[in-house]
């Protein structure tokens, strides 16, 4: 085991990728001289040289649409959108080509493109470079969406998602980048939890909180807090957003009863309502309460100076908990 912050595992998932398949290649920008405004391919042009690790220019449209005409010859292209805001120049060619091209073409193309996000906020930075889009894509059938949440789950799907024949949008939480964790480089990846699963990463039984990306930290740390008062909350990490993993849902909301759903995204048509819907569908008989959503509000991703109100925070989890568990709200607080 070796302990690597985030961004250094996903740069390792890039290189064993690489060396393991000789059609794998980069497209970005900056991703080579510089390593990434991440730094997270840093390292990788001097090893495997500027045909394979590829600096593109500011023109995000014709990156995925380069990566398109690569998958058609046969390689396994990975794209990095420098920032989640900037992955709208080149939303028309993921979703009316990268998504469609297999089903169009009834099997005989595949499109094995990894599309890296860095994403949401908790840096301080501009709206451009904290969003959250990943509804869109979730909604967008023929694509698959991952969003990792430590870095051992890094890793591993990245290496997943290269490897997989499907188009997968690949959402890297950037205020993790740094956090530091433990990490198998060697182990078959033939072993690890299949792409598409959710994890439970803490076993509970008073409710269960369902999340993704850099909210599994705070809703962990909610978890913590709710047992200094005796209450066993259940987290799960739901790894994948398209698809979901609804049976590891259902298990978990059937036996506690009750669900909360949080995620940064505005809360308008966000993957949580998503998700309560299909648990409402599923589960209706086994709830004891109305599955509750903590989000984003539905405003353009405010100043720096004001995210901390606008981001899900451990008190807004607790004060949903508190409620489907029908308990006295101290706060009065809208979730």
């Amino acid at each position: 085991m070796t302990e690597l912050t985030l961004g250094k595992a996903l740069g390792a998932g890039l290189r064993r990728a690489m060396r393991d398949d000789d059609r794998v290649v980069l497209l970005g920008e900056d991703i080579g001289r510089l390593g990434g405004v991440f730094r997270i391919t840093d390292g990788l042009l001097d090893e495997f040289g500027p045909t394979r690790v590829i600096d593109t220019p500011l023109a995000e449209s014709g990156i995925v649409g380069t990566a398109v005409g690569l998958a058609f010859r046969g390689y396994r292209p990975v794209v990095e959108i420098q920032f989640d805001g900037f992955v709208y120049p080149a939303f028309d060619q993921i979703v009316a080509q990268v998504a469609k091209l297999h089903y169009r073409t009834q099997g005989r193309v595949r499109m094995p493109i990894t599309i890296r996000i860095p994403w949401a906020g908790g840096i301080g930075a501009a709206e451009h470079h904290s969003e959250s889009p990943e509804a869109y894509f979730v909604h967008t059938a023929g694509l698959r969406v991952v969003a990792v949440s430590n870095p051992a789950d890094a890793y591993r799907a990245l290496r997943q998602a290269i490897a997989s024949d499907d188009p997968v949008v690949f959402f890297e939480p950037k205020r993790l980048y740094h956090h530091k964790g433990e990490v198998d480089l060697d182990a078959p990846l033939a072993d690890a939890l299949p792409m598409g699963l959710a994890q439970v990463v803490r076993p509970g039984t008073d409710a269960t909180v369902i999340s993704y990306g850099a909210m599994i930290s705070t809703a962990l740390q909610a978890a913590d807090a709710a047992a200094d008062e005796g209450v066993s909350l259940e987290v799960i990490d739901l790894r994948s957003l398209s698809p979901v993993d609804y049976d590891t849902v259902a298990a978990s909301v059937r036996r506690t009863g009750r669900v909360v759903v949080a995620h940064e995204a505005s809360r308008e048509a966000g993957v949580a309502a998503e998700v309560i819907a299909s648990i409402t569908e599923q589960c209706f008989e086994y709830l004891e309460a109305a599955p509750l959503r903590v989000t984003g509000h539905d405003i353009p991703y405010p100043p720096a100076k004001l995210e901390k109100h606008h981001l899900p925070d451990l008190d807004r989890i607790l004060d949903a908990v508190d409620r489907v568990l029908d308990r006295r709200n101290l706060t009065g607080a809208e979730a």
